[in-house]
């Protein structure tokens, strides 16, 4: 099952390249915002429940959606951009085991624990 979930997420890593590609932006854009959603983890400088709250916002796929979908709404680029942006990064995060937190400990995700096999 991991395999097959792992699959999933690299697809729609795929996909956000490929809809990247269909934006106006050069290439390299992708490469320097791509990590840009793991700020959100500088909440965990107040507690876990904070960082845990800061860092589900910006690693849910639907936030991503949903500014994708508001960037072509509002025929705006940037928009769009950052709605790819965060939900490759979602995708890419989730390839390597890292999921959305619990607010306990930062490697208690909803895939399980971070590191235990």
């Amino acid at each position: 099952m991991i395999k097959l979930i792992k699959l999933e997420e690299i697809a729609q890593l795929i996909l956000s390249i490929i809809i990247f590609n269909q934006l106006d932006f050069a290439w390299w854009v992708f490469l320097a915002f791509i990590l840009l959603p793991d700020l959100s983890m500088l909440g965990y400088l107040f507690n876990t429940k904070i960082g845990a709250i800061t860092y589900n916002i910006f690693h849910h796929k639907l936030l991503g959606i949903m500014l994708f979908g508001l960037g072509i709404w509002m025929d705006h680029s940037y928009v769009m951009l950052a709605g790819v942006i965060l939900f490759g990064h979602a995708a890419m995060d989730r390839i390597f085991g890292y999921g959305l937190k619990y607010a306990d400990d930062f490697k208690h995700t909803h895939l399980g624990w971070i590191g235990k096999k």
